[in-house]
């Protein structure tokens, strides 16, 4: 196996880079905030219903579960489901 002699310049990038990388991972984010706390309700939908002569509201509130693609599903004040994962994944 042929091995090719690194030059001097290729050898000071290598060790530049190394020190660069170093120093990156030394120093604490400055820009980085925390990220702040979703509320237990996260979505609610409302659906009129005008069939029926006069217009009915029902009211689908989804809270947040266990899982962060999951959700309880409250209808109508009456809990339908728990851990309804999210439409379209």
């Amino acid at each position: 196996m042929r091995r090719y002699r690194r030059t001097n310049k290729h050898q000071q990038n290598i060790e530049q880079s190394y020190s660069k990388r170093t120093q990156q991972e030394s120093e604490p984010n400055q820009g980085y905030e925390k990220p702040t706390q979703l509320p237990k309700l996260r979505r609610i939908i409302e659906i009129t219903d005008f069939d029926a002569g006069e217009a009915i509201v029902h009211r689908i509130e989804q809270f947040k579960a266990a899982r962060i693609d999951c959700y309880d599903v409250v209808i109508d004040g009456k809990l339908w489901q728990r851990r309804i994962t999210e439409v379209g994944t």
